[in-house]
């Protein structure tokens, strides 16, 4: 009988230990759990990167399966069901008010934004040019301030963006002063004198993909499109980055240049927007 009374004590301690084992087990992932997040939540907070990385390809990507609709929609559904139709400021509101506080976007920004709106207002321009429409929300801070008779152009060759952005700008009443050229930069550029009649710009936004900065600068500069005064805005020069078009135009006596420090869209992180005046 002993050796029964004895197996059951054995038992009771394997029991006893089992147990003590997986609550350790619980307790370590729990904190394990704890200080990742905090880890994760610190990295989001203090690194651009980190945070655009988080936002772009996780939360919206998850967000995309479960509404089974993209970003930009949302963003379209947002000023459809807010704004008041034929008032840009109302629309720039909205895409402001749903970008900082639900789904980052890669918009202008309402920061960035105050040194586009000072820059169109110094270039006055009658035929202005943007590169990279998304959803038109930099069109409809840039149409607002035009003079009448004055006309944006804004290229996109995404074209799922270019609905969206059409009816963005629709929505603010300013689609008589903008036109979306859907396609490739550097597929259009050379056609806009023979295809669009311009002669050359007053103001163009840089704004689409940042290694193609420079090289589609160089291509208005071939194309005859820029004239002595035009002013060149571009943004992202500090995140991520356009050290190219930097060079180019920094390290060129045919442009002058002036830095505008920032902040990224919607976030704390440094930016920066680079103003370039062609000399001729």
């Amino acid at each position: 009988m002993q050796w029964l009374v004895n197996a059951k004590k054995l038992t009771w301690r394997n029991k006893l230990m089992l147990e003590n084992w997986i609550l350790t087990i619980l307790v370590s992932v729990g904190v394990g759990s704890v200080l990742f997040l905090a880890a994760l939540f610190m990295l989001l907070r203090n690194n651009a990167h980190a945070n655009v990385f988080w936002n772009e390809l996780v939360l919206e990507k998850i967000t995309n399966f479960v509404m089974d609709q993209s970003k930009e929609q949302r963003i379209l559904n947002s000023v459809s069901y807010n704004a008041i139709k034929g008032d840009p400021e109302s629309v720039l509101a909205c895409i402001d008010k749903y970008c900082s506080q639900n789904e980052w976007a890669m918009n202008v920004g309402d920061e960035k934004g105050l040194i586009l709106d000072k820059i169109v207002k110094e270039a006055d321009p009658t035929v202005a040019l943007e590169l990279g429409t998304y959803c038109g929300y930099s069109a409809v801070r840039i149409a607002r301030l035009l003079k009448p008779n004055a006309r944006l152009f804004s290229i996109e060759f995404n074209a799922e963006f270019v609905p969206i952005a059409k009816e963005i700008i629709e929505i603010a009443g300013l689609q008589d002063k903008v036109t979306i050229l859907e396609g490739h930069a550097q597929d259009i550029i050379p056609r806009l004198k023979t295809q669009y009649n311009m002669d050359t710009l007053d103001f163009v936004f840089l704004d689409h993909w940042k290694d193609r900065y420079a090289p589609d600068t160089i291509l208005l500069e071939e194309c005859g499109l820029l004239r002595k005064g035009s002013i060149l805005l571009a943004d992202n020069i500090i995140f991520p980055g356009a050290p190219d078009f930097l060079k180019h135009v920094r390290n060129n006596i045919h442009y002058e240049c002036t830095h505008y420090p920032s902040h990224l869209e919607y976030m704390k992180a440094p930016d920066a927007m680079e103003k370039a005046v062609y000399l001729g």
